[in-house]
Protein backbone atom coordinates (compact mmCIF):
# COMPACT_ATOMS: atom_id res chain seq x y z
CA UNK A 1 0.00 0.00 0.00
CA UNK A 2 1.52 3.72 -0.78
CA UNK A 3 1.54 6.38 1.62
CA UNK A 4 -1.68 8.03 0.14
CA UNK A 5 -3.75 5.00 0.30
CA UNK A 6 -2.50 4.17 3.53
CA UNK A 7 -3.27 7.51 4.93
CA UNK A 8 -6.85 7.36 3.56
CA UNK A 9 -7.25 4.29 5.68
CA UNK A 10 -6.57 5.92 8.50
CA UNK A 11 -8.40 8.70 7.80
CA UNK A 12 -11.12 6.25 7.65
CA UNK A 13 -10.63 4.56 10.28
CA UNK A 14 -10.65 7.78 12.85
CA UNK A 15 -13.56 9.38 10.87
CA UNK A 16 -16.24 8.32 13.49
CA UNK A 17 -13.87 9.15 16.99
CA UNK A 18 -13.94 12.83 16.32
CA UNK A 19 -16.44 13.55 19.10
CA UNK A 20 -15.74 10.12 21.17
CA UNK A 21 -11.86 9.45 21.09
CA UNK A 22 -11.84 11.45 24.57
CA UNK A 23 -14.57 10.62 26.19
CA UNK A 24 -13.87 6.84 25.40
CA UNK A 25 -10.34 6.86 25.88
CA UNK A 26 -9.54 9.90 28.76
CA UNK A 27 -12.49 10.09 30.42
CA UNK A 28 -14.25 6.73 30.58
CA UNK A 29 -14.05 5.01 33.97
CA UNK A 30 -13.40 1.76 32.26
CA UNK A 31 -10.28 3.39 30.55
CA UNK A 32 -6.87 3.60 31.67
CA UNK A 33 -6.25 7.12 33.43
CA UNK A 34 -3.95 9.03 30.87
CA UNK A 35 -1.00 8.93 32.73
CA UNK A 36 1.03 10.08 29.58
CA UNK A 37 -0.29 12.95 29.74
CA UNK A 38 1.19 13.90 33.21
CA UNK A 39 4.71 12.89 31.84
CA UNK A 40 4.53 15.34 28.86
CA UNK A 41 3.30 17.86 31.60
CA UNK A 42 6.27 17.62 34.08
CA UNK A 43 8.51 17.87 30.98
CA UNK A 44 7.00 21.37 30.05
CA UNK A 45 6.87 22.48 33.50
CA UNK A 46 10.67 21.38 33.48
CA UNK A 47 11.66 22.31 30.32
CA UNK A 48 9.34 25.90 30.99
CA UNK A 49 8.68 25.55 27.28
CA UNK A 50 6.74 28.69 25.70
CA UNK A 51 5.25 27.02 22.60
CA UNK A 52 4.32 22.95 22.05
CA UNK A 53 3.09 21.40 18.46
CA UNK A 54 1.50 18.09 19.00
CA UNK A 55 2.07 16.57 15.60
CA UNK A 56 -1.45 14.59 15.27
CA UNK A 57 -3.38 16.22 17.88
CA UNK A 58 -6.48 14.03 16.87
CA UNK A 59 -9.32 15.93 19.22
CA UNK A 60 -6.75 18.05 21.38
CA UNK A 61 -7.17 14.86 23.75
CA UNK A 62 -3.86 15.88 25.05
CA UNK A 63 -3.38 19.69 24.12
CA UNK A 64 -6.72 20.27 26.45
CA UNK A 65 -5.27 19.06 28.99
CA UNK A 66 -1.99 20.64 28.80
CA UNK A 67 -3.45 24.36 29.27
CA UNK A 68 -0.96 25.63 31.15
CA UNK A 69 0.05 29.01 32.26
CA UNK A 70 2.13 30.59 29.49
CA UNK A 71 2.11 27.91 27.20
CA UNK A 72 1.27 28.71 23.72
CA UNK A 73 -0.29 25.43 21.46
CA UNK A 74 -0.20 24.41 17.98
CA UNK A 75 -1.47 21.13 16.27
CA UNK A 76 -2.16 19.45 13.33
CA UNK A 77 -3.75 16.03 12.17
CA UNK A 78 -4.46 13.93 9.14
CA UNK A 79 -8.39 13.53 9.69
CA UNK A 80 -10.57 16.23 9.29
CA UNK A 81 -13.05 15.16 12.24
CA UNK A 82 -10.76 15.29 14.25
CA UNK A 83 -8.97 18.62 13.68
CA UNK A 84 -12.67 19.94 13.43
CA UNK A 85 -13.53 18.53 16.81
CA UNK A 86 -9.74 20.22 18.20
CA UNK A 87 -10.63 23.33 17.02
CA UNK A 88 -13.99 23.55 18.78
CA UNK A 89 -12.90 22.18 22.27
CA UNK A 90 -9.88 25.00 22.36
CA UNK A 91 -11.99 27.19 21.26
CA UNK A 92 -13.28 27.13 24.42
CA UNK A 93 -9.41 28.03 26.16
CA UNK A 94 -9.39 30.81 23.61
CA UNK A 95 -6.66 29.02 21.32
CA UNK A 96 -7.18 30.57 17.72
CA UNK A 97 -8.60 28.33 14.99
CA UNK A 98 -5.46 28.71 13.35
CA UNK A 99 -3.22 27.33 15.55
CA UNK A 100 -5.20 23.80 15.01
CA UNK A 101 -4.31 22.54 11.00
CA UNK A 102 -4.66 19.46 9.11
CA UNK A 103 -1.30 17.57 8.18
CA UNK A 104 0.58 13.99 7.82
CA UNK A 105 3.58 13.97 9.88
CA UNK A 106 5.08 12.22 6.44
CA UNK A 107 5.10 15.68 4.87
CA UNK A 108 7.96 18.62 6.27
CA UNK A 109 5.42 21.15 5.07
CA UNK A 110 3.00 19.87 7.80
CA UNK A 111 5.05 21.35 10.56
CA UNK A 112 4.31 24.87 9.36
CA UNK A 113 1.63 26.81 10.12
CA UNK A 114 -0.24 27.79 7.28
CA UNK A 115 0.07 31.51 6.43
CA UNK A 116 2.95 31.85 8.51
CA UNK A 117 6.68 33.01 7.28
CA UNK A 118 9.01 32.26 8.31
CA UNK A 119 7.29 29.31 9.58
CA UNK A 120 8.83 28.63 13.77
CA UNK A 121 10.14 26.36 15.77
CA UNK A 122 8.61 25.43 18.29
CA UNK A 123 9.91 24.37 21.70
CA UNK A 124 8.73 21.01 22.36
CA UNK A 125 7.13 18.84 19.46
CA UNK A 126 5.17 15.70 20.70
CA UNK A 127 3.76 13.13 18.69
CA UNK A 128 1.43 10.93 20.27
CA UNK A 129 -0.50 7.42 18.41
CA UNK A 130 0.72 8.16 15.39
CA UNK A 131 3.71 6.15 14.89
CA UNK A 132 2.20 2.86 14.99
CA UNK A 133 0.37 3.98 11.72
CA UNK A 134 3.63 4.69 10.15
CA UNK A 135 5.35 2.13 7.67
CA UNK A 136 8.77 1.31 9.22
CA UNK A 137 10.55 2.59 6.60
CA UNK A 138 9.30 6.09 7.60
CA UNK A 139 9.99 6.15 10.99
CA UNK A 140 13.30 7.75 10.46
CA UNK A 141 11.57 10.55 8.17
CA UNK A 142 8.82 11.08 10.89
CA UNK A 143 11.29 11.64 13.86
CA UNK A 144 13.63 13.88 11.57
CA UNK A 145 10.55 16.19 11.05
CA UNK A 146 9.73 16.26 14.76
CA UNK A 147 13.47 16.94 15.21
CA UNK A 148 13.16 19.54 12.93
CA UNK A 149 10.29 21.46 14.26
CA UNK A 150 12.00 22.38 17.62
CA UNK A 151 14.33 24.93 18.09
CA UNK A 152 18.29 24.05 19.33
CA UNK A 153 17.45 22.87 23.00
CA UNK A 154 14.25 22.03 22.71
CA UNK A 155 12.72 18.97 22.99
CA UNK A 156 10.98 16.23 21.29
CA UNK A 157 8.29 13.30 22.94
CA UNK A 158 7.19 10.49 20.40
CA UNK A 159 4.94 7.98 21.53
CA UNK A 160 5.09 4.19 20.57
CA UNK A 161 3.74 0.88 21.53
CA UNK A 162 5.93 -1.45 22.67
CA UNK A 163 6.85 -4.66 21.12
CA UNK A 164 8.99 -6.05 24.10
CA UNK A 165 5.22 -5.81 25.84
CA UNK A 166 4.40 -9.44 23.83
CA UNK A 167 6.95 -11.12 26.29
CA UNK A 168 4.91 -10.19 29.60
CA UNK A 169 1.15 -10.76 27.13
CA UNK A 170 0.92 -14.56 26.64
CA UNK A 171 -1.49 -14.35 23.94
CA UNK A 172 -1.10 -13.98 20.11
CA UNK A 173 1.01 -10.39 19.91
CA UNK A 174 3.46 -13.38 22.23
CA UNK A 175 3.77 -15.84 19.40
CA UNK A 176 4.08 -13.25 16.98
CA UNK A 177 6.80 -11.59 18.41
CA UNK A 178 8.66 -14.92 19.26
CA UNK A 179 8.17 -16.28 15.64
CA UNK A 180 8.76 -13.10 13.59
CA UNK A 181 11.50 -11.15 15.77
CA UNK A 182 13.03 -13.82 18.05
CA UNK A 183 13.03 -16.95 16.06
CA UNK A 184 12.61 -15.02 12.50
CA UNK A 185 10.57 -18.40 11.32
CA UNK A 186 10.67 -17.67 7.46
CA UNK A 187 14.58 -17.61 7.42
CA UNK A 188 15.24 -20.59 9.78
CA UNK A 189 12.83 -22.57 7.93
CA UNK A 190 15.02 -21.91 4.58
CA UNK A 191 18.21 -23.42 6.44
CA UNK A 192 15.74 -26.58 7.44
CA UNK A 193 17.87 -29.83 5.11
CA UNK A 194 15.60 -31.93 4.26
CA UNK A 195 11.05 -32.42 4.18
CA UNK A 196 11.66 -34.06 7.64
CA UNK A 197 13.07 -31.23 9.20
CA UNK A 198 10.42 -28.53 7.49
CA UNK A 199 7.39 -31.03 8.99
CA UNK A 200 9.51 -31.18 12.24
CA UNK A 201 9.91 -27.21 12.23
CA UNK A 202 6.22 -26.96 11.33
CA UNK A 203 5.07 -29.13 14.40
CA UNK A 204 7.32 -27.08 16.59
CA UNK A 205 5.88 -24.20 15.93
CA UNK A 206 2.10 -25.46 15.92
CA UNK A 207 3.31 -26.83 19.57
CA UNK A 208 4.75 -22.81 20.57
CA UNK A 209 1.42 -21.70 19.49
CA UNK A 210 -0.33 -23.80 22.23
CA UNK A 211 1.66 -21.85 24.95
CA UNK A 212 -0.34 -18.73 23.97
CA UNK A 213 -4.18 -17.53 24.00
CA UNK A 214 -4.62 -17.21 20.41
CA UNK A 215 -7.89 -15.88 20.78
CA UNK A 216 -6.33 -12.87 22.89
CA UNK A 217 -7.12 -9.81 22.12
CA UNK A 218 -9.99 -9.71 20.75
CA UNK A 219 -9.72 -7.98 17.02
CA UNK A 220 -11.13 -4.18 17.39
CA UNK A 221 -13.54 -3.57 14.73
CA UNK A 222 -14.95 -0.05 13.41
CA UNK A 223 -17.95 1.72 15.04
CA UNK A 224 -19.95 1.91 11.99
CA UNK A 225 -18.65 0.64 8.50
CA UNK A 226 -15.09 2.24 9.03
CA UNK A 227 -12.42 -0.46 9.01
CA UNK A 228 -11.21 -0.94 13.12
CA UNK A 229 -7.57 -0.23 14.97
CA UNK A 230 -6.11 -3.75 14.35
CA UNK A 231 -7.84 -3.67 10.35
CA UNK A 232 -5.45 -0.96 9.35
CA UNK A 233 -1.69 -0.93 9.73
CA UNK A 234 -0.73 -0.51 14.00
CA UNK A 235 2.67 -1.50 14.66
CA UNK A 236 4.48 -1.78 17.69
CA UNK A 237 8.67 -0.78 17.99
CA UNK A 238 10.95 -2.10 19.99
CA UNK A 239 11.94 0.64 22.48
CA UNK A 240 16.27 -0.07 21.78
CA UNK A 241 15.81 0.17 18.11
CA UNK A 242 13.54 3.49 17.93
CA UNK A 243 16.11 5.52 20.59
CA UNK A 244 18.79 4.60 17.88
CA UNK A 245 16.59 6.01 15.30
CA UNK A 246 15.51 9.27 17.49
CA UNK A 247 19.77 9.69 17.94
CA UNK A 248 20.20 8.97 13.91
CA UNK A 249 17.52 11.71 13.16
CA UNK A 250 19.98 14.35 15.23
CA UNK A 251 18.40 13.91 18.54
CA UNK A 252 20.93 14.13 22.17
CA UNK A 253 20.15 13.06 25.50
CA UNK A 254 17.68 10.23 24.61
CA UNK A 255 15.63 8.10 26.94
CA UNK A 256 12.86 6.03 26.84
CA UNK A 257 10.09 6.59 29.33
CA UNK A 258 7.50 4.00 30.08
CA UNK A 259 3.98 4.28 30.69
CA UNK A 260 0.70 2.01 31.28
CA UNK A 261 1.74 -0.76 33.13
CA UNK A 262 0.23 -4.05 33.60
CA UNK A 263 0.76 -5.66 37.29
CA UNK A 264 0.39 -8.55 35.41
CA UNK A 265 0.24 -10.19 32.00
CA UNK A 266 -3.24 -8.71 30.65
CA UNK A 267 -5.08 -12.34 29.85
CA UNK A 268 -5.04 -12.69 34.29
CA UNK A 269 -7.09 -9.32 34.49
CA UNK A 270 -10.71 -10.82 34.89
CA UNK A 271 -9.63 -12.76 37.73
CA UNK A 272 -8.96 -9.45 40.30
CA UNK A 273 -10.03 -6.70 38.04
CA UNK A 274 -9.91 -3.97 41.06
CA UNK A 275 -6.40 -5.04 42.15
CA UNK A 276 -5.14 -5.39 39.10
CA UNK A 277 -5.79 -1.60 38.18
CA UNK A 278 -4.72 -0.48 41.42
CA UNK A 279 -1.99 -2.59 41.09
CA UNK A 280 -0.83 -1.12 38.07
CA UNK A 281 -1.55 2.09 38.68
CA UNK A 282 1.09 1.97 41.49
CA UNK A 283 3.25 0.80 39.04
CA UNK A 284 3.88 4.11 36.98
CA UNK A 285 7.07 4.87 37.06
CA UNK A 286 8.35 6.21 33.44
CA UNK A 287 12.27 5.07 34.02
CA UNK A 288 11.42 1.57 36.30
CA UNK A 289 13.46 -1.37 33.77
CA UNK A 290 10.31 -3.33 33.91
CA UNK A 291 8.49 -0.73 31.94
CA UNK A 292 10.52 -2.50 28.86
CA UNK A 293 8.55 -5.64 29.13
CA UNK A 294 5.36 -4.65 31.77
CA UNK A 295 4.28 -1.72 30.04
CA UNK A 296 2.69 -1.37 26.75
CA UNK A 297 3.29 1.95 25.44
CA UNK A 298 6.70 3.90 25.75
CA UNK A 299 7.85 7.65 24.69
CA UNK A 300 10.86 8.35 23.27
CA UNK A 301 12.15 11.86 24.32
CA UNK A 302 15.59 13.37 23.17
CA UNK A 303 16.41 17.36 22.71
CA UNK A 304 17.76 19.16 19.07
CA UNK A 305 21.28 20.06 20.01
Amino acid sequence: MNNADLEQSIRHCYSTWGDRYYADYYQSKTAYPPVHTDIIRDLLRQSEAKTLLDAGCGPASMLRDLDLPNLERFGFDLTPEMTAEARRVLATQNVPDSHIWEGSVLEASSFQQPGMSPPPTFDAVICFGVLPHIPAPSDLTVLTHLTDAVSSGGWVACEARNQLFALFTLNRYSADLFKTQLIQVEALRQRMQNPSEELALDQALEELDQRFRMDLPPLRKGYEQEPGYDEVLSRTHNPFELAAVARQAGLVEVQCLFYHYHALPPILEPLLPQAFRRESIAMENPTDWRGHFMASAFIVVGKRP
